[in-house]
């Protein structure tokens, strides 16, 4: 499948073009905690977004400007990131969660002109003062306060009418920042022309995004997979983007798929598995939804056979990263391998490779790598050419995840490359240690990672959080173990067993093994 980019292409153009279309069809359905809703049709949208983009405008926030976005969920994100992208502006999508060391960072690196934020991290963005020499506009969504310009302010009496600058395809409009193994975050670059090639496969081929659908993606502003799905996928596509502002709860996730006529769910691995373990999951009717997406990390398979059991539904994982786009997946009308993250995308040309950037055949561990053509790829990072550099071998960006191919051409994730366990000669995967443990009754969640032994170099330790009910002790130790070597070769089942209340995770929730690892080698020099 070939995608022919255009010269010029600007995604908040495109997303106008169903307001023609379809004036009166919703585009963003808001619903908070309390049940109170409020409704965006296409129309009202582009309306809001041009008065925003005027705002902006007005204040001197223009093309190539680098802005940094600090907002919740709901109607506002998407007539800020429309507004933005009409401006020509660059958006650096920022975590709600972030604090303000990260805002520090985030906008010195990039020099940003601007930052837009909501009340809830006014006090963060305020102790930057004085440290981003770069940043000009202090914008909040909320009420005004000193040193704030307030965006409802600015918006009074702006017209209803803007016209989006002609972008070239390959102009930078986002950089999002993501951290990595060694130093500060790194801020990938991505072009006007993404959105593009990402509606061409992950919208339409994996979420199964259709014009008219209701579509709730969970994840929130601050995050690429925001950009990914609830936005570009979902208004891309001419379809309804659901807006749940409350907190993830699984039984009241639940009760909306069976009130609300959602159609398309892309939710986390971790939401997924605590909806599967409702006690009375079979009671729930979710009658319209027909397309259920996962990504992050892969789905177990107990997770997958219960919602295919319980609602004839089959959830299908998807593997992309900040850096790219959806580039492995369980597609629609693909027959899934539980545990597998899929097959290639249809634009993506994958191999696993070995350390000289040589594909390995079937079956081998190695690095998964794309072909550096790749139309969706992104095109460095900001200001560090040795890390964009370190990033490539040969023709090959290498993603940092390890996975292996079968004979079917699926890719089965092993881990991070320094996520990899070798123990005595093995090599061992995290996950399949983990998968097998929270297969049994008492496991609610784990972590599995390599822990120094004088013998083995390394041996599995797990760290493992307990459902209520079930106490530590030494006999669960050996009872878990046991468990681990019936679904898993036994060199693979963790010799150590350390019961936690928690696990180290990072603000979008995948748990950093690193510090895991970090804290046995610690113990050893101990």
């Amino acid at each position: 499948m070939q995608l022919n980019m255009p010269a010029k292409y600007n995604f908040a153009v495109q997303v106008d073009e169903w307001a023609r279309k379809n004036p009166e069809r919703r585009a963003v359905w808001e619903l908070d905690e309390q049940g109170n809703e409020r409704v965006l049709t296409y129309e009202e949208l582009r309306r809001y977004s041009n008065r925003i983009a005027n705002a902006l405008s007005s204040v001197g926030i223009g093309e190539k400007d680098r802005v940094l976005v600090l907002v919740s969920r709901g109607t506002l994100a998407y007539g800020l990131y429309l507004a933005l992208l009409k401006l020509g502006a660059v958006i650096l999508p920022g975590s709600e969660m972030l604090r303000y060391k990260d805002i520090e960072y985030r906008v010195n690196h990039a020099k940003a002109k601007a930052v837009i934020s909501f009340e809830g991290v006014l006090d963060e963005v305020d102790q930057t003062r004085g440290n981003c020499p770069s940043l000009a506009h202090y914008i909040t969504t909320g009420e005004g306060k000193e040193g704030w310009v307030a965006l409802a302010g600015i918006m009074e009496g702006q017209a209803e009418e803007f016209t989006a600058v002609d972008t070239d395809a390959d102009e930078l409009a986002f950089l999002s920042y993501t951290s990595g193994t060694t130093g500060g975050p790194k801020g990938v670059m991505h072009v006007h022309g993404w959105p593009f090639a990402h509606l061409a496969v992950a919208a339409k081929q994996w979420l199964d995004v259709r014009e008219g659908d209701l579509v709730w993606a969970t994840a929130g502003p601050g995050w690429a997979k925001w950009i990914w799905s609830p936005f570009v996928s979902t208004l891309g596509m001419g379809a309804t983007a659901f807006v749940y502002k409350g907190r993830f709860v699984a039984e009241n996730y639940l009760a909306i798929l069976q009130k609300y006529p959602v159609s398309v769910l892309c939710a986390t691995p971790t939401e997924y598995r605590l909806m599967a373990k409702v006690s009375d999951l079979g009671e729930y009717k979710l009658q319209a939804l027909r397309s259920a997406c996962s990504a992050g990390e892969p789905l177990n398979r107990e997770v997958i056979d219960t919602f295919r059991r319980e609602f004839q539904l089959t959830v299908r994982d998807g593997y992309g990263q900040t850096e790219s786009t959806l580039l492995v997946g369980t597609f629609v009308g693909m027959e899934p391998k539980p545990g597998s993250m899929g097959k290639p995308s249809p634009v993506v040309r994958i191999a696993i490779i070995d350390e000289e950037g040589h594909e390995l055949p079937v079956g081998k561990v190695g690095d998964i790598a794309i072909d550096r053509n790749l139309v969706a790829l992104f095109k460095g990072y900001l200001d560090d050419p040795e890390r964009t550099a370190r990033a490539f071998r040969g023709d090959w960006y290498v993603t940092g995840d390890q996975g292996r191919m079968d004979e079917d051409g699926y890719i089965w994730f092993e881990g991070r490359s320094d996520d990899i366990i070798i123990s005595g000669g093995y090599t061992i995967g995290p996950f399949e240690v983990e998968d097998a443990l929270v297969k049994h009754p008492a496991v609610a969640e784990c972590a599995a990672v390599a822990s120094p032994d004088p013998e083995r170099g390394h041996v599995v330790k797990a760290f493992v959080i307990l459902k209520k009910g079930h106490a530590p002790s030494d006999g669960l130790v050996s009872e878990l173990q046991d468990h681990v070597k019936t679904l898993t070769a036994p060199y693979k089942y963790p010799r150590k067993i350390e019961f936690v209340q928690e696990l180290p995770k990072t603000t979008s929730g995948k748990i950093r093994r690193i510090e895991l690892r970090q804290q046995e080698a610690k113990t050893l020099r101990s």
